[in-house]
């Protein structure tokens, strides 16, 4: 009893303590505060924030389209952002591909005109988007329809001379067609094109399909299935007609220093006739031409030649074939040893002394202009014009006079120029180590 009312007599330690702290309590919310910023700022510097674009494009993908249902206008394919992230962040996003993707959610909407909001994933933390290209997209829905048109097929051209075309079978007969209603509705037919224009051969081939309207327009944006129909014409040759190929009879040789690259017909293949068809078929599959002279040709040939038939065969069309002969120079190369260098934009009253005083020039062109070259057709030149008084190096300069002809190369390619005035002592070059 007694201890209990001295303590009631005496003031609390822990009221006191509660006092101190109130008193304080400024104090210590400063320094935390102090604390934080000082932790952040030190954060902050070692990891700065960056604001770029993200280097890659982000494709748009768009989810919860409903199956009765199409896009009729265009959805970008791809969207750009710009970011802010610590340095360290953006190593992390660069170094990772597809770490930000974009999706368009169209889920539970109706047909229409519909506006939405981008969404934007980042696989790293902590980011903040800055800007969005673009952030929203406008687009439209549309019910979708189906279906099935019977196939046109439209023939065109004829096979070449001394061939005809029998029956065309194509398969299937009709194909389905699908997308937007109003799309749908405006379509009237399906059509293949088969062209025959010069056949000589059996056709067998896949032909795409083609959608028209009422007007005969190609109609787009629609999915046709299947989207090709395989096609079969049978193209024989008549009796009495055969195609063979056709020989370039040449006599001579090129000139010297030329050479023959390359001789050409046209057309390479011609249609034979006869009434006798076992007249053309007992030929050996080619027909001459007549002589083509290439005796010392020293440029390109171009000319027409009769072929050498047999008698009692014909050719189909034209009785004359076109024959390019290409004749062109062989190349070659050639040293020219010890030319002297002449020297250009001298001071007068200046002395000079170069060394050395010659060098070798390589050249290369067509043989024949190299063979006609002379002495005068190629000067080497050293240019001193405002040089001053002293030692130099220049760099040669070659001019060729004949046309066709390139500088491979100058040996030595610089030469040593000493300028000085009379009277003075010219300077001794010292031979280097």
């Amino acid at each position: 009893m007694r201890l209990a009312l001295f303590w009631a007599g005496r003031p609390r330690p822990y009221t006191k303590n509660m006092r101190w702290f109130a008193s304080n309590i400024r104090t210590f919310l400063l320094a935390f505060v102090l604390g934080v910023s000082v932790w952040l700022s030190a954060v902050t510097g070692a990891d700065p924030d960056e604001v770029r674009a993200y280097p890659n494009p982000i494709p748009l993908e768009v989810i919860g389209q409903d199956a009765s249902l199409v896009l009729t206008s265009e959805i970008p394919a791809t969207i750009e952002v710009t970011l802010r992230a610590p340095r360290s962040v953006w190593e992390q996003l660069t170094a990772q591909e597809n770490s930000v993707s974009s999706i368009l959610d169209i889920s539970g909407l109706s047909a229409g005109e519909h506006t939405q909001a981008v969404q934007i994933q980042i696989d790293a933390r902590p980011v903040q988007i800055v800007l969005a290209t673009p952030e929203t997209v406008t687009f439209t829905l549309e019910a979708s329809a189906s279906r099935t048109l019977p196939i046109d097929l439209s023939l065109s051209g004829q096979p070449a001379i001394g061939y005809q075309a029998g029956d065309v079978l194509f398969d299937p007969l009709q194909v389905a067609i699908s997308g937007p209603e109003s799309i749908v509705r405006k379509a009237v037919r399906a059509r293949v094109l088969v062209s025959l224009d010069g056949a000589r051969e059996s056709m067998d081939q896949a032909i795409p399909v083609e959608i028209l309207d009422a007007d005969n327009a190609l109609i787009e944006g629609i999915s046709v299935n299947p989207d090709s129909v395989q096609v079969t014409v049978p193209v024989s040759q008549q009796g009495g007609f055969r195609d063979v190929a056709v020989k370039v009879v040449v006599l001579g040789q090129v000139a010297d220093g030329y050479r023959l690259e390359n001789i050409s017909v046209f057309p390479p293949v011609v249609t034979l006739f006869s009434e006798d068809p076992a007249l053309v078929n007992s030929l050996p599959g080619v027909v001459e031409t007549q002589i083509l002279d290439l005796q010392d040709a020293s440029e390109n040939i171009s000319t027409r030649l009769a072929l050498n038939l047999p008698v009692g065969v014909t050719v189909v069309g034209e009785q004359v074939v076109l024959i390019e002969a290409d004749v062109s120079p062989i190349e070659s190369s050639l040293t020219l040893s010890n030319r002297q260098i002449e020297v250009v934009g001298l001071s007068e009253g200046i002395i000079i002394q170069v060394l050395p005083q010659a060098v070798d020039v390589i050249i290369s062109g067509p043989l024949p202009v190299l063979d006609a070259l002379t002495a005068q057709d190629v000067r080497v030149i050293a240019d001193v014009n405002g040089l001053s008084l002293g030692t130099h190096q220049v760099t040669l300069q070659v001019e060729v006079l004949v046309a066709n002809v390139l500088v491979e190369s100058i040996l030595p390619g610089t030469v040593e120029v000493v300028l000085s005035a009379p009277g003075i002592p010219t300077p001794t070059s010292t031979p280097r180590p």
